[in-house]
């Protein structure tokens, strides 16, 4: 089509009115079919003049870039986009003449918070740059897909180093126990014995002071060795159906002293008429235990000096089930929103760094998804949805046709 518009154009002066008419009428299809081309693809395009002028757009940008209302070959392409950070950088490549690809920037669409890639490019026509290429990708889903398997793959090589771990460590550490509940069995002995020897002032209690880091390091090494072992173990899901509002409720009861000592108000959102879901109650009232004690640790630090909200929202759409935590934290610094989940990464002095491991494993054994939403001193929210039976969904769907053929 192009070619022929060419040669027609060439012929112009010998063409009649019938064929000039055709001409225009070929014309316009074309532009329409590539408009349409255009405004279907899920890239966001815009296209400037020589003058950096906006001249064309497609319906991903304009959703991209929030632009509601403007006019063509009017204004300068950074002067029409709100967001400052993508303003400044496309102002700056165009008027330098560069070029620029997948420049990243976060940004808030409609509520949610998305990742957005941003290229630059000339348009070369004729030998000759004629104006700018702007390409706008949502890249939100493939950086977490990325991230998700970075993470399986940290999983399957600690699995390999669990049985080694458990061998060379834990064993060690159950000796050292036993010998140090010996060596205080073997003092009390003595006291009996010796009474006048150990009447020194300062004696017993250095001696137990002492004692006691070793049995306090002895536990807190274990710990770290049972988290880890966790974290990497198969886990053997035991899936039956049940209420997750329930599962929410009770464990709300059970962390309700320790929050109220950290001076930590829960909030229970939680939806009528929850579909039952299968899950594992134990592994997923640890995950949400989890979830929990590491918002109370947000809240709690030495910055924070205690205090502050976690809320917990359920709510259920045809197919998914979703439990949010929020709280008033600290919130994630940008340069470790993508290492969260990864295992041994910690921003806590004494923290092991599998927590949220554990969770992103007992969710996908689920078959669930986990997300996470957190800005630096405003704090975070982990959103986990887990899948609706098929049979559930099906009751779901008829008890609302029910319910609209009441109302009629």
């Amino acid at each position: 089509m192009r070619q022929f518009i060419k040669r027609a154009l060439g012929k112009l002066d010998k063409l009649s009115l019938e064929q000039f008419r055709d001409l225009l009428i070929h014309s316009s299809k074309e532009i329409d079919r590539l408009e349409t081309v255009i405004d279907s693809s899920v890239r966001g395009v815009l296209v400037c003049d020589i003058n950096h002028k906006l001249i064309m757009v497609n319906k991903a940008a304009r959703r991209f870039f929030s632009m509601v209302s403007f006019e063509l070959a009017r204004e300068n392409i950074w002067n029409l986009i709100p967001d400052e950070r993508i303003s400044e950088f496309i102002a700056d490549t165009l008027l330098s003449a560069d070029k620029a690809e997948e420049k990243e920037f976060d940004i808030n669409i409609q509520g949610m918070q998305r990742l957005l890639s941003v290229s630059i490019m000339p348009v070369v026509q004729e030998q000759r740059v004629s104006g700018s290429l702007i390409f706008v990708d949502d890249i939100t889903e493939r950086r977490s897909r990325e991230a998700r398997l970075r993470r399986m793959e940290s999983l399957a090589s600690l699995t390999t180093l669990a049985a080694g771990v458990a061998h060379e460590v834990k064993n060690p550490l159950g000796s050292i126990s036993i010998h140090v509940q010996l060596v205080q069995k073997a003092i009390n002995i003595q006291k009996e014995l010796c009474p006048e020897f150990h009447r020194q002032p300062g004696f017993h209690q250095q001696i137990d002071k002492h004692l006691n880091v070793v049995i306090e390091e002895v536990e807190r090494l274990n710990a770290i060795v049972v988290d880890f072992l966790f974290a990497v173990r198969p886990m053997n899901a035991e899936l039956r159906k049940g209420d997750v509002n329930a599962l929410v409720t009770e464990l709300a009861e059970f962390v309700s002293l320790e929050l109220k000592d950290a001076h930590v108000e829960l909030i229970l959102n939680l939806a009528e008429n929850m579909p039952f879901i299968e899950f594992d109650p134990s592994l997923m009232k640890q995950a949400l235990l989890n979830l929990i004690k590491n918002a109370t640790a947000a809240m709690t630090d030495g910055a924070n000096n205690g205090g502050g909200r976690i809320t917990i929202n359920t709510e259920t759409t045809e197919t998914e089930v979703i439990i949010s935590v929020a709280d008033t934290g600290t919130g994630i610094s940008k340069e470790n929103f993508a290492k969260i989940f990864d295992p041994y990464f910690s921003t806590k002095d004494n923290g092991t760094g599998l927590g949220l491991t554990v969770v992103f494993k007992i969710v996908k054994e689920h078959q669930g998804e986990i997300n996470v939403e957190s800005r630096e001193g405003e704090g975070s929210v982990f959103t986990i949805t887990l899948p609706i039976p098929h049979l559930e969904r099906r009751l779901i769907g008829y008890s609302a046709d029910l319910q609209q053929g009441r109302t009629k």
